[in-house]
C-alpha cells in the first residue's frame, strides 16, 4: 500500500523480521507504530515512539534509541524531500524502528560506518550516534530511496546470537 503526502509517493517500509517473528505477537510483540511524517512531526513523532514503548521496556537505553530514532527522521526531514514514514516494531528479544523515505539515496561515501566525526565538522554525527546507540544499524538506498533499520535488544533477553545482554547466556 502506498500513502501520499503532498505530491510525493511513500513506498512502504520493507519488513524486517527477526528469527523470533512469528512468535511475536504472542509474546507481546507486532507493530507498535507506522506512521507518515514530515517536518512539523519530529518533536510529536519522538514522544509517540517513547509512549508505544512499555515502560522499562529498554531500560536506561530508551534515551539512547530515541536519541538514535530523531537523527534519523531528522536526516529524512533535511536531505531526503522532507517526508518519510516511520514503523516500529517489537519482537520477543528486540525493538525495531525502521525509516523509509523517497529521497534520492545516500550518497556512497556515507554508506559505511562512519568513522568519529570531526570536532568541529559540520553535520555527520546523526548516522555516526546511531551505530554507537543502537545494537545494529541496516541501510537501503538507491535512487528511489532509503530505509533505516535499527535495532535495540530488550535488556534480560536471550537474542538470536545467544547473548543475554550481550553477554554469553551459555554457561
Amino acid at each position: 500500500m502506498e500513502e501520499t503526502v503532498g505530491q510525493e509517493m511513500l513506498r512502504p517500509a520493507p519488513g524486517r523480521e527477526s528469527p523470533d517473528a512469528s512468535s511475536s505477537q504472542a509474546k507481546g510483540g507486532g507493530d507498535l507504530l507506522d506512521r507518515v511524517f514530515g517536518r512539523a512531526d519530529i518533536t510529536v513523532l519522538r514522544h509517540e515512539v517513547i509512549q508505544r514503548l512499555a515502560p522499562g521496556l529498554l531500560g536506561d537505553r530508551l534515551d539512547g534509541f530515541v536519541l538514535a530514532v530523531n537523527e534519523v527522521i531528522t536526516n529524512v526531514v533535511l536531505h531526503a524531500g522532507g517526508s518519510g514514514r516511520l514503523r516500529l516494531t517489537r519482537t520477543a528479544t528486540a525493538v525495531w524502528c525502521t525509516v523509509t523515505d523517497s529521497g534520492p539515496g545516500i550518497p556512497e561515501e556515507y554508506q559505511r560506518p562512519p568513522t568519529v566525526p570531526e570536532a568541529f565538522e559540520d553535520g555527520g554525527r546523526g548516522i555516526w550516534l546511531a551505530y554507537q546507540l543502537c545494537d545494529e544499524v541496516t541501510m537501503a538506498t538507491g535512487p528511489i530511496g532509503t530505509t533505516i533499520g535499527l535495532r535495540m535488544d530488550i535488556p534480560g533477553r536471550i537474542t538470536a546470537s545467544g547473548l543475554l545482554d550481550g553477554v554469553s547466556a551459555a554457561g
